[in-house]
């Protein structure tokens, strides 16, 4: 059985930060979020952010990076084995992503979209954590599609597409207020995938 730290231990304490800068990036970004709130959300008290990450907040972004990185990637991969098709699977994560976004009147979003939009050159250490994340998550998604039959390539070359039109529809649906953009790019996106996957395949 796994433990569950208590809420006033340290452990408790970085999860709980690494939790409000999730919330801050995937709603105003990394740079809309100043170390005071973060810590008022986080019930944290000052200079507790310098203990468990030295770097600052740049260093607690990049944890909240490759910690909903990990999560995307460990929910994709649990939904494609769980379904033996493959476009399903994606069926499943892209309404799981709208319930979330309509849930939230259409202001949370992909925390990694944000981020990487806002980023200036300066943010080197956040840059390459996306960039991490978004390699993670299309080498997942490639690893699917080859194992539905499509050659490597054009596996890797449909991750994109998918991460691109998954973040990109995200994005038009919150300007908009409205999960139509999201479900309008699901829709042909998935039809998509529907014609190029084999049929009959193992």
């Amino acid at each position: 059985m796994r433990h569950e730290p208590l809420p006033d231990s340290p452990a408790g304490t970085r999860e709980r930060l690494i939790g409000a800068m999730l919330e801050a990036l995937g709603t105003r970004g990394f740079h809309g979020v100043g170390i005071s709130e973060l810590l008022s959300r986080a019930q944290a008290p000052k200079g507790v952010l310098y203990h468990h990450f030295p770097g600052g907040k740049a260093e607690l972004a990049v944890a909240a990076i490759d910690t909903v990185v990990g999560h995307l990637t460990h929910n994709l991969e649990g939904l494609f084995s769980r379904h033996g098709d493959p476009v399903q699977a994606l069926t499943l994560w892209m309404q799981d992503a709208q319930t979330t976004l309509v849930g939230s009147g259409c202001q949370r979003g992909c925390p990694l979209a944000t981020i990487a939009l806002e980023s200036t050159a300066e943010d080197t250490a956040i840059r390459e954590a996306v960039a991490r994340g978004f390699a993670a998550i299309r080498g997942t998604l490639t690893g699917a599609l080859v194992a539905s039959g499509i050659d490597a390539p054009l596996a890797g070359r449909l991750a994109s597409l998918i991460v691109s039109a998954y973040e990109g529809g995200l994005i038009q649906a919150r300007v908009a207020g409205s999960g139509g953009p999201l479900q309008d790019t699901a829709t042909t996106l998935l039809d998509t995938l529907r014609a190029l996957i084999p049929q009959g395949r193992p």
